[in-house]
């Protein structure tokens, strides 16, 4: 409970914070490099990164309920789908899931955001196209090494874990 309330915390007021990036058309949140820790942590973390995601969606200058749910919503099945495959404990589980995650989240975020902007004409692989590329730097980028480095740091006591690494 106490890392879910913290990841939402540090998830929300990085959205919050960094506004200016967080919303609209274009968006960079450097913050989604928490959801590779869902496959570590599992549900706490995926809850986490869900209700933080919902706070900072909601209380930011979202794009509407789409935004406020379609968000969240994101970050909950590419959490839980990383978190589900890594369950298998196979060779490059790791980077499956987060390949995932980046997908998943460029999908649903980009295709809500195309329809939200108003950008008649613009077809959604365009809004794909552009949240691929925002989250590949989160999510891979820096999310990969956050992920081996909290291992790391829990490889010594499992209790901290709900897994343990594939």
């Amino acid at each position: 409970m106490a890392l879910a309330a913290l990841l939402a915390a540090l998830y929300g007021a990085y959205v919050l914070y960094f506004g200016f990036i967080s919303f609209g058309p274009v968006q960079f949140r450097l913050v989604d490099a928490l959801l590779p820790l869902s496959i570590l942590f599992g549900p706490p973390a995926i809850a986490g990164v869900t209700v933080g995601c919902f706070i900072g969606n909601a209380l930011g200058p979202n794009l509407g309920v789409v935004d406020i749910v379609g968000g969240p919503t994101a970050n909950l099945l590419a959490a839980t789908l990383a978190w589900a495959i890594t369950r298998k404990k196979f060779r490059g589980g790791w980077m499956l899931a987060i390949a995932l995650e980046i997908g998943v989240v460029a999908v649903i975020v980009g295709t809500y955001v195309v329809i939200l902007a108003g950008a008649p004409g613009v077809p959604f692989w365009v809004g794909w196209v552009e949240f691929l590329g925002s989250e590949i730097v989160p999510i891979g980028i820096v999310g990969y090494p956050l992920l081996k480095a909290v291992d790391k740091a829990t490889s010594r006591n499992p209790l901290l874990r709900t897994q343990n690494p594939s």
